[in-house]
């Protein structure tokens, strides 16, 4: 971990430092579109490329070219990598293979993993930082592929193509039972508008249907960012639609997003699709919806389960359309997956360069000693503000005080801005595509500079506010030896470390509110290691004073204890935190 650089007799490998769990590349000279180490002169057919998954054959033309030559090994299980990766120097892989953290350790001259795809789950990657290999993947070459399935889904429901499939091929000739819908005319919705529901939305237009949207990072007054379409609320959305397709990332404020309730609101008949990640959809409410007929018909490529068991409810359906988990799979999305890693895996190897790495920030070598524990700091920070928000942030205003006052602190807001921005998103936020993504979301970020840091050496602070400033919410850090700690949250001073699972409350000010929370917490086997209080303004016709506190807890407590605690007269409000790695209960932390 780190340590102010390398260790005495490390054996890190050159251009490569490990900061606070995260890796650092660093060069002289930055490199547009990606972070760049210094490397020594290799030659490339000393290196050694594992491929572990298909992959198309393009990829090996590629790395001919660059003068790499791979060695394909399909199939393998741990035992079996384990044993072939001792002198390995790069991993692809695509979704079958496992990287585990045994494979990672079995691999001394391992640099980087690439993933021909977008998602990373089949990736140890906290192993794969604590060892310092970078892990890379290919976030745009199936944006087209997977938002055609989703169109093609569509198709076949409004027509019932599967089920006019099966029956002809029964010997069934039935037109009269096959009566669809056409498309011109009637209302999409689309629930998110990042890569891939854009693309969607925009062929829904050229079918000539109208189409709403609705993002969370977009506000309905705002411009749509794609021609015809209209942005709208979740619930009008659901309201007014004829189809409604979702492209959102799984994550907390996701995970079952179209919920029993809400299909209930959803226009009587109406069709849903779901091609973006399984557990987003009450798929159980969905069949209930589909035998009263407040759905006509649901699509899905992916579900909460997979492949799902065989007592599922919407299997054996003619009024749903399943296919496999197959939004990627297209010749031509496979082909692009298979060049852009191959591309970006050879340039790393030899050029240094760190394109799509998913734990790679860069910084030059001069700052990177001093800058590392800041990068750690203002991730969580960043982490943090989104979290305590209730909604998107529009505005991050930091200023960065002592003697970070002179220094190049743009990684360090980078580490700001994907703190902030991993919380919208289930993956892909990192150092190479936050701004990017900040911009998408209509993410202003603005610094400032001074030179007095007060009772600190150094100091960061960052305001971050919703939009027309609504919410706003201010936290400052430092410091101290190498560990981060917020010094400040919004008027309450204090020395608080931003790791683990935290509570927050707003309570009333009134006696007994700490041994009440601890009794309740005790029963529950909850143990708090740290609590922090601080008095809140009163607002307008409030009775009793307010109060805030910040109780740091060994684990996630779960959904019934949170509801204990939200119930307590006392309590006005309640949250729950989670922050980069809590020390451990004992013992020093390496």
């Amino acid at each position: 971990m780190f340590g102010g650089g390398l260790s005495p007799g490390s054996s890190e490998k050159p251009g490569r430092l490990v900061l606070a769990g995260r890796v650092a590349l660093y060069h002289r000279n930055t490199c547009p579109g990606g972070f760049v180490s210094s490397t020594h002169s290799v030659s490339p057919a000393s290196l050694r490329v594992l491929i572990c998954d298909d992959l198309s054959p393009k990829a090996l033309e590629i790395f001919g070219e660059y003068g790499i030559f791979p060695e394909i090994c399909l199939g393998l299980d741990e035992d079996a990598l384990v044993a072939k990766v001792h002198d390995v120097d790069a991993i692809i892989v695509r979704s079958a293979t496992r990287i585990t953290r045994r494979v990672i350790e079995s691999a001394p001259k391992l640099t980087v993993v690439g993933r021909a795809g977008v998602g990373v789950d089949n990736v140890d990657c906290a192993a794969a930082t604590e060892a310092g290999v970078v892990v890379m993947n290919t976030p745009t070459g199936n944006t087209t592929t997977t938002a055609e399935l989703a169109i093609a889904l569509m198709v076949s429901m409004a027509r019932h193509i599967p089920r006019a499939d099966r029956e002809v091929r029964s010997g069934v000739w039935n037109k009269k039972s096959l009566t669809g819908v056409q498309l011109t005319g009637k209302t999409l919705g689309v629930i998110g508008l990042g890569r891939i529901g854009r693309v969607v939305a925009a062929r829904g237009v050229g079918l000539g249907m109208n189409v709403l949207a609705f993002d969370p990072y977009l506000a309905a007054a705002e411009c749509s960012p794609v021609e015809g379409v209209e942005l709208s609320a979740l619930d009008h959305l659901l309201a007014v639609s004829d189809f409604v397709s979702l492209h959102v990332p799984l994550i907390d404020s996701t995970r079952g997003l179209i919920s029993r309730e809400r299909i209930a609101s959803m226009k009587p008949g109406a069709r849903l699709i779901n091609a973006a990640r399984g557990g987003l959809v009450d798929e159980a409410a969905v069949a209930e919806a589909l035998d009263s007929g407040q759905l006509a018909g649901a699509a899905f490529d992916v579900l909460s389960e997979e492949p799902p068991p065989a007592d599922h409810p919407l299997l054996g359906r003619d009024d749903v359309v399943m296919t496999p988990h197959i939004g990627a799979s297209s010749t031509e999305a496979q082909v692009q997956v298979a060049l852009d890693i191959a591309h970006q895996i050879a340039r790393f190897l030899l050029e240094g360069r760190a394109d799509n790495a998913i734990n790679a920030p860069a910084v030059s070598a001069s700052d990177l000693a001093f800058l590392g524990p800041y990068i750690n700091l203002a991730e969580r920070m960043g982490s943090y503000l989104a979290q305590r928000l209730t909604g998107p942030i529009r505005k991050l205003e930091v200023t960065y005080l002592g003697e970070l006052e002179a220094r190049d602190t743009r990684v360090v807001s980078l580490a700001l801005l994907a703190g902030a921005l991993a919380h919208g998103r289930d993956g892909g936020v990192n150092f190479v595509n936050a701004p990017a993504l900040a911009e998408e979301r209509g993410l202003r970020l603005l610094e400032g500079r001074e030179s007095d840091a007060g009772a600190f050496q150094n100091q960061i602070k960052v305001r971050a506010s919703t939009k027309g400033g609504v919410e706003s919410h201010l936290v400052a850090g430092t410091v101290f030896g190498s560990r981060p700690r917020f010094v400040r949250i919004d008027e309450l001073h204090l020395d608080f470390p931003p790791e683990g699972h935290i509570l927050v409350t707003e309570h009333d000010d009134v006696p007994g509110v700490v041994g009440h929370l601890g009794t309740l917490l005790g029963e529950c086997g909850v143990n708090i290691r740290r609590i922090e209080l601080g008095k809140t303004s009163t607002a307008a016709g409030e009775s009793k004073a307010g109060a805030v506190g910040f109780l740091a807890i060994d684990a996630d407590p779960g959904p019934e204890i949170l509801e204990r605690v939200r119930a307590l007269k006392f309590i006005r409000k309640l949250g729950l935190l989670r922050l980069g790695e809590a020390a451990p209960v004992s013992g020093n932390r390496s």
